[in-house]
């Protein structure tokens, strides 16, 4: 952990270039210096079905999901939310300049008990 999973509604294809969005949250959360370089993923996915709003075809939205361990304060989750919100923001600010996008992000902290990983990076990069 962490993985930052960005929901996007079809109609950003051509607007966002979106590899260039997760490397830049992917940055934005490693300079928070919270987290593990092998551990980071963000990763962006189409919903190619949405209905938003009022309805207009324009409507669009960036949903992200930032998912972590325990072990960290309110603080500390606080600043990497802004860090992340901050950085899509910029990246996305065209849009959010007009009335028909939506950027939103929840941080979830995962119950340790309940989560099972395996990752053979962290031998490499520690």
């Amino acid at each position: 952990m962490p993985h930052l999973s960005i929901e996007y509604s079809a109609n950003l294809r051509e607007s966002v270039d979106l590899t260039t969005l997760c490397v830049r949250l992917r940055d934005a959360i490693l300079e928070t210096g919270l987290f593990e370089v092998g551990a980071v993923r963000v990763r962006a996915f189409e919903a190619s079905a949405w209905a938003v709003a009022d309805m207009l075809p324009e409507n669009a939205f960036i949903d992200m999901s930032f998912r972590i361990g325990e072990g960290r304060t309110l603080d500390e989750k606080k600043r990497a939310g802004e860090a992340i919100f901050s950085t899509a923001a910029m990246v996305t600010g065209q849009l959010l300049e007009k009335s028909n996008f939506a950027l939103s992000l929840e941080i979830r902290e995962i119950d340790s008990r309940l989560s099972w990983k395996k990752n053979s990076m962290h031998g490499r990069l520690r």
